[in-house]
């Protein structure tokens, strides 16, 4: 297999990375219509971290991972690494002295569709990670790749430069020339969550609040007493 390194990818503004911060996964995911989420199978290896930044894409063979070593000299301070393999894979591809090296160079964080190890040693020093596994299988470095090209991770697309945020509830991908608006929509939806919230707080109820009673009534759904369904009688 052989690759490309391809070197200073335009990303998105610092600021709009910032901004993208302030806000959850779910929420960004929401605020794109339910777009950008990875699945459910990247998961933490740490709880009560988010992260922001902007991705550095990895292309490697499973079980391999020289091309991580070699976007090691890619990334800086903000980027995120996001490492993909040409096949499944859950070998334990990343480590403790990866991260030492990513930490030195202001990197935030790593998703990767493979495995992790040295889980312990992460969390200790602070290096947030998310992963698809976690393995102390060992890999080699026999096999070119690719650093700094769109890659497909559980089926989303990640391009170098895209706004990554990950934190307990997972990871979305936030396209670079869509972080702006979605950080804005993410403020709006905050505010109408937060108005929902004092709602909910002072005892409104959901199907009140939201107009759920009449969707309830177009899909037939009905209110029985007790005593009445218990008899059978059914509307």
């Amino acid at each position: 297999m052989s690759g490309v390194i391809v070197t200073n990818p335009p990303k998105a503004p610092a600021e709009d990375v910032e901004a993208l911060a302030r806000y959850g996964v779910a929420t960004l995911g929401e605020a794109m219509g339910r777009t950008g989420l990875l699945g459910p199978g990247i998961r933490p290896v740490q709880q009560g971290v988010r992260v922001a930044g902007t991705a550095v894409t990895v292309l490697s063979w499973p079980g391999d991972n020289l091309m991580i070593h070699a976007a090691v000299e890619q990334c800086g301070e903000g980027d995120i690494l996001v490492v993909t393999t040409t096949s499944p894979s859950t070998d334990g591809m990343f480590g403790e002295l990866f991260a030492t090296a990513l930490h030195r160079r202001g990197v935030r964080g790593l998703v990767i569709d493979a495995g992790v190890r040295d889980t312990q040693e992460l969390r200790e020093m602070g290096f947030a990670a998310w992963s698809r596994a976690v393995s102390a299988q060992g890999t080699v470095k026999a096999t070119g790749g690719s650093v700094n090209v769109p890659v497909v991770v559980d089926g989303r697309v990640v391009r170098p430069g895209d706004v990554i945020v990950a934190d307990d509830d997972g990871v979305v991908v936030v396209p670079r020339e869509k972080a702006r608006r979605t950080a804005e929509a993410s403020e709006t939806r905050e505010r109408k969550e937060a108005a929902s919230r004092a709602a909910f707080i002072e005892g409104q109820l959901g199907l009140d609040r939201y107009g759920l009673r009449e969707k309830l009534r177009q899909l037939g759904v009905t209110y029985q007493p007790y005593e009445e369904y218990a008899a059978g009688e059914r509307p």
